[in-house]
């Protein structure tokens, strides 16, 4: 299953990039909204391979992801694949300068179920997809304002 929005932000790609790939300040931002973060690598610069595996709660079970970052090109790019006991990920972020002062940041998601219990997911998340695409929209622009506002203060 895919997701995938676009945001318009007035800020320049450069700024806009360096917002979505500032991994010290996303892994603070989730661990603010209840998930546990753990580093898996022991890179100094951010770049291909960090990882992490990332812990949260939802509908009631404990959840656990690995993320990997497995493509960072600046200014344009980053892709980052992972995956838990249902589903294989992939986040890629593009951002693409509109202006010098705004950007567009494309941010896809692609969930590929492991089980037959996560084709049934899926399926049933196919019903409401519409919806699901609304919120997914709302929680990526929520997102990328908090990391933006964060790279200003």
């Amino acid at each position: 299953m895919k997701f995938s929005t676009r945001q318009d932000i007035d800020l320049a790609a450069e700024g806009l990039f360096r917002a979505a790939s500032n991994f010290p300040a996303i892994e603070r931002l989730l661990v603010r909204r209840g998930a546990t973060v753990r580093r898996l690598d022991d890179l100094a610069e951010p770049g291909v391979g960090m990882r992490w595996l990332i812990g949260f709660d939802w509908r009631g079970r404990h959840r656990e992801v690995t993320a990997e970052v497995a493509q960072l090109d600046a200014p344009e790019v980053v892709v980052i694949k992972g995956g838990s006991d249902q589903f294989d990920l992939t986040i890629r972020l593009t951002v693409v300068a509109l202006t010098r002062a705004k950007a567009r940041l494309i941010f896809e998601t692609e969930a590929h179920p492991r089980s037959m219990k996560a084709r049934l997911m899926v399926q049933t998340a196919k019903l409401g997809k519409a919806q699901l695409d609304r919120k997914f929209a709302r929680r990526v622009g929520d997102f990328i304002a908090a990391l933006v506002s964060g790279q200003h203060a």
